[in-house]
């Protein structure tokens, strides 16, 4: 839980004092800076349901820390899922499940989103919870 905690107090120190706009802007720039994604996993079953635009999200696991790679057709949708994929970096899945969120009604995040943005926000951390119990599944087998 450590990690996590660590990784979401950077996230709040980028994001303390911003504007909504400049919320925005950072949020573009994350995604921009996301890591390239693999085109042969743009495929159905990594689609995130529940996004008002098109957005991929694959998991892997590797000694006992999970990892996130996201793609999408809108740089904000990928910003928001390029900031909950810093927050869970490198932590166990276990922690994943264990920690919501909470860090984004902080930063006044939710706040600033549209309804669609913020349910295809928190469609994107139900597919992360989703490939965290797989990845969970697939190491006790």
């Amino acid at each position: 839980m450590e990690f996590f905690e660590r990784n979401v107090e950077k996230i709040k120190k980028k994001f303390a004092h911003l504007s909504t706009e400049d919320r925005y802007k950072l949020l573009i720039d994350m995604g921009q800076k996301s890591l390239p994604y693999p085109e042969e996993k743009k495929r159905a079953e990594h689609r995130v349901a529940g996004c008002q635009s098109t957005l991929y999200l694959t998991a892997s696991l590797q000694k006992g820390k999970i990892s996130f790679l996201a793609a999408s057709d809108s740089l904000i949708s990928l910003g928001l899922a390029a900031l909950l994929i810093e927050a869970y970096c490198e932590v166990s899945p276990e922690t994943l499940l264990a920690a919501p969120p909470k860090f984004l009604q902080e930063l006044g995040i939710l706040q600033s989103l549209s309804l669609n943005r913020s349910q295809g926000l928190v469609s994107v951390y139900c597919h992360m919870q989703r490939l965290a119990k797989e990845a969970l599944q697939k190491e006790t087998n």
